[in-house]
């Protein structure tokens, strides 16, 4: 069925299912072949690429919701979940349903919630629902155009993203559970957009101490083996709550 047909048809039922006018965008983060990805879905009959999201039900917890859009779109709820800003400009969202009817639910004024989430790239299943064609990661260096205020939201989201760098810890949901300090500092690079002195950043991120060196290293490779690590999750968790000091 055609996109349009389809949100005309279940318009009225969104009307009775959903709160009016409150919408979740979700920008979900990834670290894959040492840069950072986004998930990015393209609707039916439609140009451009959008944040994955949804809308709230009526007898519904806002962080619920999230959860719900989440798991629906990547089959997972093992995902790190942050709100970080509200997205309310005229017209943000209802411009791009210039062809449709007023009275139709998608075409009201909505005010979106935007999330941050962080997953694991090999635990995302890509999921295409009714509305969509395609679900696919893009690097943010290679960015596809964005309907609606998407790329808006998406800037927001890894700005936020890379203040929370400088107080809190961040790649438990991003990485492996055994990972190499070279990994873990491109990881910081990825997200921060920039190169890092490898001496500071080990002295730094160990001076935190939410690392557990391991009794094994990376096998492969003409070089010397580097050695693995996991974090500690009692001080991660930790350090998650109560914030770490410096910035990168």
């Amino acid at each position: 069925m055609e996109f349009k047909k389809l949100l005309e048809q279940q318009s009225e039922e969104a009307f009775k299912k959903y709160i009016p006018t409150l919408s979740i965008d979700c920008a979900i983060f990834s670290f894959h072949e040492n840069s950072l990805h986004v998930l990015t879905v393209k609707m039916k009959d439609q140009e451009f690429w959008g944040l994955p999201g949804g809308y709230v039900k009526k007898e519904e917890n806002v962080d619920d919701a999230a959860v719900r859009i989440l798991k629906d779109r990547t089959g997972t709820e093992n995902i790190y979940l942050q709100q970080f800003y509200t997205f309310g400009n005229l017209h943000r969202s209802e411009d791009a349903f210039a062809d449709y009817h007023d009275t139709i639910w998608n075409k009201q004024r909505f005010v979106s919630i935007g999330y941050y989430a962080l997953a694991e790239h090999s635990k995302v299943n890509l999921v295409i629902d009714e509305y969509s064609t395609n679900v696919q990661w893009h690097s943010i260096e290679n960015l596809p155009s964005f309907m609606m205020d998407h790329r808006t939201i998406l800037d927001k989201a890894l700005s936020t993203l890379r203040e929370q760098l400088n107080n809190h810890p961040i790649g438990y949901n991003l990485l492996s559970d055994k990972f190499t300090m070279p990994e873990l500092q491109k990881l910081y690079e990825a997200i921060l957009g920039k190169k890092l002195n490898r001496g500071n950043f080990y002295r730094k991120i160990l001076r935190y101490d939410i690392l557990t060196k391991l009794d094994e290293s990376r096998k492969g490779g003409a070089h010397k083996a580097p050695d693995l690590y996991s974090f500690d999750l009692e001080k991660y968790n930790s350090a998650l709550k109560e914030g770490l000091k410096g910035s990168w």
